[in-house]
Parts: C-alpha cells; sequence; structure tokens
C-alpha cells in the first residue's frame, strides 16, 4: 500500500509529550534543534548579543 505507514512511537504518544515537552521548557528534542540552539547561544555570547546576521 502506498503512503501507509505505521510509527509505534507516534500510536504510543511519545512524539506528542517530546513536543509538548520541547515546548514548555525551550529545549529542542532533536539532534539538529539542540545543536542549532547551543550554536546561538555561542554566537550570542562571542558577539555579546549584537545581531550580525539578520
Amino acid at each position: 500500500m502506498k503512503g501507509l505507514s505505521f510509527s509505534l512511537k507516534r500510536a504510543v504518544g511519545i512524539s506528542g509529550l517530546k513536543t509538548k515537552v520541547a515546548r514548555k521548557t525551550g529545549i529542542p528534542t532533536t539532534k539538529l534543534g539542540l545543536e542549532r540552539k547551543i550554536g546561538q547561544g555561542v554566537l550570542s555570547a562571542l558577539t555579546f548579543g549584537k545581531k550580525i546576521i539578520k
């Protein structure tokens, strides 16, 4: 069947729970999201909070 897929994590509700936690805490649960947040913090610290990219 084309276009039919099943995710156990989604069926159990783990995906939704991770999303809710990430939104409440402001901390991403994905590897890429966490790397972006850390990188943004490092750049902000190096430039003393000034935006260098618009």
